[in-house]
């Protein structure tokens, strides 16, 4: 069979398939949302603890400049300026990777929850074909990407070149301050560029975010082949299944005309259906039905039924009624038990004295069960 083509995946994923996708690290993300996310926090930081970031950077920067001749020429020294120098740097730099990190987790969080696969970790060698690697860069997702990108960099570019410019005064002020006081107003004047480059991104996201998700139900759509293998794979071959509920009806049938020539009384339509009671005093509470069915069952029910010399009764009203409401090895409905019993009356007085025997003409078929033919 012809693989489907992307026309015909045209259904909805099924919760199995999109359960796979998470397993397998397929999920939507939104890399527009995790950038403002990151901005909003690198603004709080520059708020908040920007005079700590400028104070362990000039550290840094007085630490890496002031190693002395001697020190140089002595290995050990140039091992401790060093270590200096590195603690210092990853001091610098490890609260902006924790920002970074959440940030991250909380993007994809926020799209498709929290999801660990590692099946998105092992490496895809086919990513390295330089073929599909041109054919992904000019697709239709690759322009998209690439439009995106575009749109985000003149958004932040301009949101940038208008907070220079209305802060363009302040900027030159600070030369004319004192550094501790310069510092201050850079912070302030770096949070405000970071916050309104935030609030940006966060309209271009307010439109990625619900393009990844149709890209992503787009990707997971099935076709309707896919629907009957996932079907096959969960549930069983429908084929052998089916075969098996024709056995199953088949052996039910077959012991359900084992049942008639058990039964008291057989009451027809008189040929379109056909309903084989039993009632035994002191075990049953009511009469119990044996068998039913209509049309090519109801005329095997009454062939067995005149093998076995089972009366057969024409009361096409009770027939009905029994045929609809009744259950199958179930005692009849309440309802019906007092035309039930006219019924197994008539029954035993053909029994008893045939020629004296007479047919109800009302059998009292309550309104709710009356069945028109």
């Amino acid at each position: 069979m012809a693989e489907d083509s992307a026309q015909d995946k045209d259904l909805p994923a099924s919760q199995k398939r999109k359960q796979q996708a998470r397993e397998k690290g397929q999920v939507a993300r939104s890399r527009d949302l995790t950038s403002s996310l990151l901005l909003l926090g690198v603004a709080a930081v520059v708020s908040t603890a920007g005079g700590w970031f400028f104070s362990m950077g000039r550290d840094l920067l007085h630490t890496g400049l002031t190693v002395s001749a001697l020190a140089c020429q002595d290995p050990a020294a140039m091992l401790q300026a060093a270590g200096k120098v590195l603690t210092l740097g990853l001091m610098v730099l490890l609260p902006l990777l924790l920002l970074t990190f959440v940030a991250s987790a909380a993007g994809g969080v926020a799209m498709g929850g929290w999801v660990f696969s590692t099946e998105a970790l092992a490496p895809d060698f086919s990513r390295l074909d330089p073929v599909t690697g041109i054919q992904r860069m000019f697709s239709l997702h690759g322009l998209g990407e690439l439009g995106k990108a575009l749109l985000k960099a003149l958004v932040i570019g301009v949101i940038a070149a208008i907070v220079l410019w209305n802060q363009r005064g302040a900027l030159l002020g600070l030369l004319q301050v004192e550094p501790a006081l310069a510092q201050v107003q850079l912070g302030q004047i770096a949070a405000k560029a970071f916050l309104w480059m935030a609030a940006g991104t966060m309209l271009v996201a307010a439109v990625d975010v619900p393009w990844q998700l149709f890209q992503m139900n787009q990707k997971l759509k099935m076709s309707r082949q896919d629907m009957q293998d996932e079907m096959r794979e969960s549930e069983g071959n429908p084929q052998i299944k089916q075969k098996i509920r024709a056995l199953q009806r088949e052996r039910a049938r077959k012991r359900m005309m084992a049942a008639v020539p058990k039964a008291d009384v057989v009451v027809t339509n008189p040929t379109h259906y056909a309903v084989a009671l039993a009632y035994k005093e002191g075990k049953n509470r009511a009469p119990v039905v044996l068998a039913l069915g209509a049309d090519r069952v109801a005329a095997r029910i009454r062939e067995i039924a005149a093998e076995h010399d089972v009366p057969v009764v024409e009361a096409p009203p009770l027939a009905r009624a029994l045929f609809h409401h009744a259950e199958l090895e179930q005692e009849i409905p309440v309802a019906l038990y007092n035309a039930v019993a006219l019924l197994l009356a008539y029954v035993f007085q053909l029994r008893a004295a045939p020629q004296l025997a007479q047919a109800p003409s009302d059998w009292a078929i309550p309104a709710e069960f009356a069945v028109n033919a």
